[in-house]
């Protein structure tokens, strides 16, 4: 029988210490969390490899290292209200609800969004608000958020989404650019969102966050 457990331990020690992430609030968090409960069972023993698991289409879960880091990145609070946006069958969410106040997680994908509600039931997450819905709209009648968190890659980011930002809030998204992707952290000042290199990383886009072609006659 697989020891996950002991997995988590060395997901922790391998991937995430050695990024530079030490807040114990991550460290808790993802080592409390059971990764592999949030991937299709026949992924099961892939779920604490340091890869984006693929979650079927051009969805995946994000590799312990760059999730670890995106959220080291936001330095998320007891007191936030976090804006979860393609929380597929729910992992990130299921780790942020045990560092912020609320977590409201956005998934358009109906058997994501049923997967996730039914594990982060079981697992006693009841400070997440499941929201299905498309992702680029994300969930404005919840907001607005302390902290936006993208579960994978934007070529385009839509002002809908940085809109339900509040002014001080923080936001962090991988921008697709070429082979190497950027992820950005974002903060909020009097309306206006000024993004900061934050470490490469990659991953799919996800839909809706296109980048728009330009029409041509």
């Amino acid at each position: 029988m697989t020891d996950y457990a002991a997995r988590r331990t060395m997901m922790v020690d391998a991937q995430v210490r050695p990024s530079d992430v030490t807040k114990f609030p991550i460290i808790e968090a993802m080592l409390s969390v059971p990764r592999e409960l949030f991937v299709p069972q026949e992924r099961q023993e892939a779920a604490y490899l340091g890869e984006n698991i693929s979650l079927g289409g051009s969805r995946v879960l994000l590799e312990p290292r760059t999730f670890a880091k995106m959220l080291d990145a936001l330095d998320v609070q007891p007191e936030d209200l976090v804006l979860d946006l393609g929380a597929a069958q729910g992992y990130s969410s299921a780790v942020l609800a045990r560092m912020a106040a609320a977590v409201v997680a956005v998934e358009e994908e109906a058997e994501l969004a049923s997967d996730s509600q039914q594990v982060l039931s079981d697992l006693g997450a009841d400070n997440v608000i499941l929201h299905e819905a498309t992702l680029a709209e994300g969930a404005p009648e919840h907001g607005p958020y302390d902290v936006i968190i993208l579960e994978g890659a934007v070529e385009h980011m839509p002002e809908a989404i940085t809109d339900q930002l509040k002014d001080g809030g923080r936001i962090v998204a991988l921008f697709a650019e070429g082979h190497l992707g950027v992820v950005r952290i974002g903060y909020k000042i009097d309306g206006h969102v000024n993004w900061r290199f934050a470490f490469n990383a990659g991953a799919p886009v996800l839909p809706g966050f296109e980048r728009h072609a330009a029409f041509t006659l």
